[in-house]
């Protein structure tokens, strides 16, 4: 599966300790992050993470097209909610794709462990649907 990590300023520590805490389940998929919370869990967590831009400077909006695209089966986006953001439009673009392509997304501690406990049970495998049915798309073998 491929996870988007996401956090705002004050949430970064926090998602840093919750992917170490379960780790042995983030080292099993594909981990991409925004910019400085990418490299934190890089550094802390030692695990492999595509790292894309800041949030503010378009990391929100690539994670964005890679959910368009289905590229992104689950999303955890540790968010401040008593800060307005400059970039509150992309936030909000970001989980209405969420919503459009049926991907998960956790927004706060509490689901984001109800969704890896989900990752762990293998519960989230009817994403492989989706990929098998993208890919058949792709090579024009769907029939």
């Amino acid at each position: 599966m491929n996870i988007a990590l996401i956090a705002h300023d004050v949430k970064k520590e926090e998602l840093v300790n919750l992917v170490i805490a379960y780790e042995k389940v983030f080292e099993q998929h594909t981990l991409f992050a925004t910019g400085t919370t990418g490299q934190k869990i890089a550094d802390e967590a030692k695990l492999n993470v595509v790292k894309l831009k800041s949030g503010p400077l378009g990391g929100d909006q690539q994670i964005g097209a890679l959910v368009a695209q289905n590229e992104i089966d689950a999303v955890i986006f540790l968010r401040d909610p008593l800060v307005a953001l400059a970039h509150e439009p992309d936030v909000t673009a970001l989980l209405r794709l969420c919503d459009v392509q049926c991907v998960p997304v956790a927004t706060n501690i509490a689901t984001a462990e109800l969704l890896i406990k989900s990752l762990e049970r293998h519960d989230l495998a009817w994403r492989n649907v989706v990929h098998r049915y993208r890919t058949e798309r792709r090579s024009g073998t769907e029939g």
